[in-house]
């Protein structure tokens, strides 16, 4: 048994928000109580005790859209790169990288991944990844190093005709694997879908393909209107837009995740709506292809569940958390815009987002949740209470501000030093191989 406490705890529980001075009980992968420090302390008087020394206790982060395949993308300078579009973007940077990549280069850039977000206090990933020159058996070697750092994960493989049918069809078998492997696992750490590039990469023979091979029990992961180009393309060669495509494919439902949605029209929304499609936003990848602003606003006050993804742009949720409340108010010229809508994403939309994979109560510390816990170090200078939290984390907290790291009960990270893992031979390793990997690209 363990006690999280002498901190200020915020919950996301409505019955019971914030906690002056609170504490957290852990035993085993579950929060067995929550309360004052007073009261633990007197009820459990024989638990381990970490002392939050007055920093806040709080539910661990969701990241609702990775990809761990990009972590060696870092400083990378690519011979002739001089993309003018996304679509040379695309090709240009991130299809050469995982055209490129090893299957130790992959597992390297999850443990990378995996370490930056625990770093970051994030638990819990959706990934979506791509190594086009190793695709059989790659899910698994991201899954190897999620179990090796105690990261909770949802994979997939990233389905494309863009190398041809023979891989398209590699990939569709890859996620067929997984998610029959995944659906055996009673962990509550692993989880699969059926992933899918996007649709301007992908025919309707694949999409069959995909679809025969995917089990009743999961969806589709997905991009979907990122750019321009994939709308054209869909109207261009199918006389129809990309969401009543992926309608007319089965794609949509209550499993199905949609990465972007940038040039989506009204229409498209109601069909995402009525399906109970998911929908994840990425601001800062978004801003930084030049895509566009997806109306993500709306989204959410239609009452699609949306949450928020980093797209490998970043592995801290509260960077997201900030360039999304930004992007949208310079969007659409208005100040008072995003919020509401953005934390909404993040500690609403991400913990229901990922509760339709995994059984458990993640992003929330009540009786019964899984214990999925940080202590962030920030001190207010202002008045702290559960009112005005959002603002505290908004332009107080960032993801570095992260100290410990609980995941399932089990401490990953403690005073900012990882307790499981090796970081420096890590990191000593993946230097070791993306030199290789970005020889390999320029040669």
């Amino acid at each position: 048994m363990l006690i999280l406490g002498n901190g200020r705890v915020v919950t996301r529980d409505e019955k019971k928000p914030y906690l002056e001075n609170g504490a957290v009980v852990i035993e085993g992968t579950t929060i067995l109580k929550v309360g004052t420090l007073e009261e633990v302390k007197v009820a459990y008087p024989e638990a381990e005790f970490i002392d939050a020394k007055g920093k806040v206790i709080m539910p661990a982060f969701i990241n609702a859209h990775e990809h761990i395949y990009s972590a060696f993308a870092r400083g990378i300078s690519v011979n002739g790169y001089a993309p003018k579009g996304f679509l040379d973007i695309l090709d240009g940077m991130w299809w050469t990288i995982d055209r490129n990549l090893t299957l130790q280069d992959t597992y390297l850039s999850a443990m990378a991944t995996y370490i930056d977000s625990i770093k970051n206090g994030v638990t819990t990933v959706f990934d979506h990844h791509a190594s086009f020159g190793s695709i059989r058996d790659s899910l698994f070697h991201i899954e190897k190093a999620a179990k090796e750092t105690g990261v909770r994960s949802c994979l997939c493989y990233e389905v494309s005709d863009r190398d041809g049918k023979e891989k398209a069809r590699e990939s569709v078998m890859e996620n067929a694997a997984f998610i029959q492997h995944a659906l055996k696992d009673d962990t509550g750490m692993i989880a699969g879908m059926m992933g899918m590039h996007a649709q301007f990469t992908i025919s309707d023979e694949t999409m069959e393909l995909a679809a025969k091979h995917k089990p009743d029990e999961v969806g589709y992961h997905i991009h979907v209107a990122e750019g321009i180009e994939d709308l054209h393309h869909c109207l261009k060669h199918y006389g129809k837009r990309i969401v009543d495509r992926l309608m007319d494919h089965e794609i949509l439902g209550e499993k199905t995740l949609l990465g972007h949605c940038i040039y989506i029209n009204s229409h498209e929304m109601d069909l995402v709506k009525e399906t109970g499609t998911m929908v994840v936003h990425n601001p800062e990848s978004n801003m930084g292809n030049a895509c566009g602003c997806p109306p993500t606003m709306e989204l959410v006050h239609r009452g699609i569940l949306t949450g928020l993804g980093t797209d490998g742009y970043t592995h801290d949720m509260t960077e997201s958390y900030k360039v999304a409340n930004v992007l949208h108010k310079h969007h659409l010229c208005d100040p008072t815009t995003a919020w509401e809508e953005v934390p909404q994403m993040l500690f609403d939309g991400n913990a229901k987002i990922a509760k339709r994979y995994f059984k458990q109560d993640l992003g929330i510390l009540r009786e019964g949740a899984t214990a999925d816990v940080i202590v962030v170090d920030y001190d207010p200078l202002t008045p702290f209470h559960a009112d005005n939290v959002n603002g505290h984390i908004l332009f107080g907290m960032t993801g570095s501000d992260v100290v410990t790291t609980i995941a399932n009960g089990k401490v990953l990270m403690k005073d900012r030093e990882l307790q499981f893992i090796d970081e420096a031979k890590v990191k000593a390793d993946c230097r070791q191989a993306a030199a290789a990997l970005w020889n390999r690209i320029n040669s």
